[in-house]
């Protein structure tokens, strides 16, 4: 297949199909990928501004019945470190979150059989009546697809007593590989492929600003990868105009330290920096029409997240002043405000501090 065809329809933003977008992946010299992605780059946003914000994310509870093979932060009922946030917690937590300068709380955690829809509808308002400027961008579709089916009532229901609770936007937790036989195997009592992506397509209906991620580098294959970028972009070409659709999407490699994945079946991460910077590339390539990509600075540390300002990315994210799921599995980067805009600078591009919409703050 032609090489020099392929960047040209990407640059073009002709939608490459997954044999397509295979080719590239397994066969595009690296620097040849990275020439086309920022040039992508720049067409999608265009300046030398590169973003970041401050947020907190705060662990509902750990208590999930889901048990996925890639998690060491999930506890069963009855555990003696199992816990659910308490409103003192919050209001702790928040305090903090102030007086560091950042607005928003990314609330997440496991998905615990005895917290139904009032739970999180009144925490919500609860917040909200504390603290009228916090932004909330919480749970996600297998939480969604959970609550759905312990209620009876459909996505769009439930999404629309979040949103009346005081949802603000609707992360991409729990997409890992949109691939079924990934699923299967790593995460499944959690939502499958359809269901992840139907509640997303509500959540556009309802035009809740959502983001979209990848956890990789475990058993999926690199057409896996490549059909979980073209699901993301089939999606948001179906929303409807206007609404926000998936803001940004963020890929990030599976982090192996004391997992199931690794200590029962022998499986490692295949991270490495230049892979990241290929999935990068890719990911801005593939998907014409989701303009922002984020590097994870947290999983893969500060050399290879400015690397990725110049293959597509354009934010390298937050500086997550408290992280517990991915750090517990041995993601260990962390950086605050003047560390992260000192990363930017370094990488030769302006910071430029943003909110969950990726509207610039100042």
């Amino acid at each position: 297949m032609d090489l020099e065809r392929l960047y040209e329809k990407a640059l073009r933003l002709i939608p490459l199909n997954a044999d397509e977008g295979v080719v590239l992946y397994s066969q595009a010299p690296l620097e040849e990928l990275v020439f086309v992605a920022d040039n992508l780059r720049h067409l999608h946003n265009p300046g030398n501004v590169a973003g970041w914000m401050i947020d907190r994310n705060v662990n509902l509870t750990n208590i999930c019945f889901s048990q996925c093979l890639f998690c060491n932060f999930c506890r069963r009922k009855g555990s003696t470190d199992a816990y659910v946030t308490s409103i003192n917690e919050y209001i702790n937590k928040i305090d903090e979150l102030y007086a560091l300068g950042g607005d928003q709380l990314l609330l997440q955690g496991g998905m615990n059989p005895e917290l139904d829809l009032a739970f999180y509808t009144d925490l919500f308002r609860n917040l909200k009546k504390l603290y009228p400027t916090i932004k909330l961008h919480a749970l996600g579709p297998p939480e969604i697809v959970f609550l759905a089916k312990k209620e009876r009532l459909s996505y769009s229901e439930v999404l629309s007593k979040l949103v009346e609770a005081g949802l603000d936007s609707l992360p991409g937790a729990g997409a890992e590989i949109l691939s079924d036989r990934v699923r299967k195997l790593i995460s499944p009592a959690k939502a499958t492929t359809g269901e992840w992506l139907e509640v997303m397509k509500e959540a556009h209906k309802l035009n809740l600003p959502t983001s979209a991620t990848m956890m990789y580098g475990h058993v999926e294959t690199i057409k896996e990868r490549i059909e979980h970028l073209i699901h993301l972009r089939d999606l948001q070409n179906k929303k409807p105009e206007n609404s926000y659709g998936f803001i940004t999407f963020i890929p990030w490699p599976f982090q192996d330290e004391g997992t199931v994945l690794l200590q029962k079946h022998g499986i490692r991460s295949r991270y490495n920096g230049p892979d990241y910077i290929r999935m990068i590339a890719i990911s801005r390539i593939i998907l014409n029409n989701i303009k922002n990509i984020q590097a994870s600075i947290l999983t893969v540390g500060k050399n290879v997240g400015m690397v990725s300002l110049h293959a597509g990315a354009n934010d390298i994210g937050s500086i997550m002043i408290e992280e517990n799921v991915v750090s517990a599995a041995g993601a260990n980067n962390r950086f605050d405000a003047n560390e992260m805009q000192s990363i930017i600078k370094e990488a030769g591009f302006i910071p430029g501090r943003r909110n969950q919409k990726y509207e610039l703050i100042n």
